[in-house]
């Protein structure tokens, strides 16, 4: 069985150390000749243990699901670099992209594609995110509350390495609203 990293090669030689994936729902493999699409997505993760989601706007697919802020990545880029353009474009913010950690990843078949999703733990930026594209919201969510956001089917294999990440970052003594 071919592993995203066969996908993608050149984008993931950095990737040796991720952790395993506990991803509980099965995927079936994509069928032969149908597009795969590589998408980073970055989990922005502040002191009080909170995670930053995006809703997405109506008019796109998937409209009202939250997920985490990212975007395909444009050919010869690094998922990285993607990352920082993304939410810089999305969010009007500046990532750190050496402060980046993979955190997990996962795929999944929807109608017409393959998705390929590694995700970056993502604790170092400057400004304040503030929604840029359409009417998308922005929403600091609780780590301990995730499970509770409708999120698109290729989120939700993500969201245990996401609250373990928070649940690290939380800061004994700050405000918590878990």
């Amino acid at each position: 069985m071919k592993t995203f990293f066969h996908f993608f090669p050149d984008h993931f030689s950095h990737f040796c150390s991720f952790p395993p994936q506990q991803n509980t729902q099965k995927t079936a493999p994509p069928p032969p000749g149908i597009k795969t699409v590589l998408v980073a997505a970055a989990a922005l993760l502040d002191d009080q243990g909170r995670v930053l989601l995006a809703r997405r706007p109506p008019g796109k697919p998937m409209a009202g699901l939250y997920e985490f802020p990212g975007g395909k990545v444009d050919p010869g880029e690094t998922l990285e670099g993607c990352l920082v353009r993304e939410l810089r474009e999305e969010l009007g913010i500046e990532a750190d992209a050496g402060s980046m950690r993979p955190l997990t990843f996962a795929s999944h078949s929807y109608e017409g594609f393959y998705l390929i999703m590694p995700l970056f733990e993502v604790t170092k930026w400057t400004g304040e995110p503030t929604a840029k594209e359409g009417q998308q919201q922005l929403e600091w969510a609780p780590a301990s509350r995730l499970r509770s956001y409708e999120m698109p089917p290729a989120d939700l294999p993500l969201l245990e390495a996401v609250e373990a990440a928070a649940r690290s970052r939380a800061v004994p003594g700050v405000a918590d609203a878990t």
